[in-house]
């Protein structure tokens, strides 16, 4: 299979992975204005399930390190891809939790909260397994990605004409985001073994881990989705029956989406081999700041900035330069 055995390398992968999970919402865009993000999630959910099986059956075969993709899914046991699998289940809760916080509160109260938990938790779990890297450069590193990503939730506040108040609802939301988005990774981590030249019985390479993740995803979308169509957060009950009546560019905008997140994680779990999980975990958590860099620059969510929003948004990007460079630094000098 095909493996990142150059640090630059493993670099470029989460600073894609960080393109391609700030950018999958944009496929949102594409569908209908009255198509529900609900009915948008099930062909999300199909669309990271098919790359992730692409991406086994293609790079998870090519090359002679390693062991293919169908042997490394064949040998692997019970508790390989249980954590994998629950891996999967777990992650799908988080997203689905932020979409609902972000409904309830907002982005100023969602992202700061839930993904500023989630990349703290996540980096310091997966650094606790498996120790690569400074460990007082990835904590500075990450704490300006969170700094970063608290004042683009305080620009977003700003230019909102009327403010969003707080509510415990959506504050208790964007809590449990943030701890299922943080512990979720440490699963499929916990599924794979290290060093990816040197493979271990029962336990799996990248892209059988990602596989077996993408699968947990999909089946859990029958759980957690279906209780999210039934009782949203906001908005009527929808039914499934509606599903049926996309057409076909609608069902191809969710399963785009899926697709780019999809080609994301695997991206970043091909990176973790050279660069560490806690380092692949942290710059593509960075996400965030591209999602932001989309409603800047391009969906023009700031034409008319109101006033202090252009330094915040100025000092944001500083912030995230800076930290994903802290980060990448963390690894060579650690």
């Amino acid at each position: 299979m095909f493996i990142v055995q150059n640090y630059a390398l493993a670099v470029v992968f989460c600073v894609l992975t960080m393109l391609c999970w700030g950018s999958w919402a944009n496929a949102r865009k594409l569908a209908p204005a009255g198509w529900r993000f609900e009915l948008f999630y099930w062909d999300y959910a199909l669309g990271v399930l098919l790359i992730s099986f692409l991406f086994g059956i293609t790079l998870g075969n090519t090359g002679h390190v390693g062991r293919p993709f169908f042997a490394d899914l064949h040998q692997a046991s019970a508790s390989s891809l249980g954590h994998a699998l629950f891996g999967g289940v777990v992650f799908n809760l988080a997203n689905i939790l932020l979409v609902a916080a972000i409904e309830v509160a907002g982005m100023a109260v969602a992202f700061p909260v839930g993904i500023g938990l989630a990349l703290v938790l996540g980096v310091i779990l997966n650094y606790i397994a498996v120790p690569v890297g400074n460990p007082e450069l990835l904590a500075l590193g990450v704490a300006l990605v969170t700094l970063a990503i608290v004042l683009d939730a305080i620009a977003y506040r700003r230019q909102a004409k009327s403010a969003v108040r707080m509510s415990i609802k959506g504050l208790l939301l964007s809590l449990a985001c943030g701890i299922f988005m943080g512990v979720f990774y440490r699963f499929v981590a916990a599924s794979m073994y290290p060093n990816p030249t040197h493979p271990l019985p029962g336990l799996m390479g990248s892209y059988a881990a990602v596989f077996v993740f993408a699968v947990g995803v999909f089946l859990s979308s029958f759980l957690w989705n279906t209780i999210a169509m039934r009782w949203p957060v906001m908005g009527d009950p929808v039914p499934f029956s509606h599903y049926w009546h996309g057409r076909f560019n609608t069902h191809l905008a969710g399963l785009l989406g899926g697709a780019v997140w999809g080609i994301g994680m695997s991206l970043n779990i091909i990176a973790s081999g050279r660069a560490g999980f806690a380092i692949s975990y942290g710059l593509g958590q960075g996400a965030t700041l591209i999602a932001a860099l989309w409603g800047v620059f391009v969906w023009r969510e700031f034409k008319n900035p109101a006033r202090g929003v252009t330094a915040l948004l100025t000092l944001m990007f500083v912030c995230f330069i800076a930290g994903l460079g802290v980060i990448v630094l963390s690894r060579t000098i650690g």
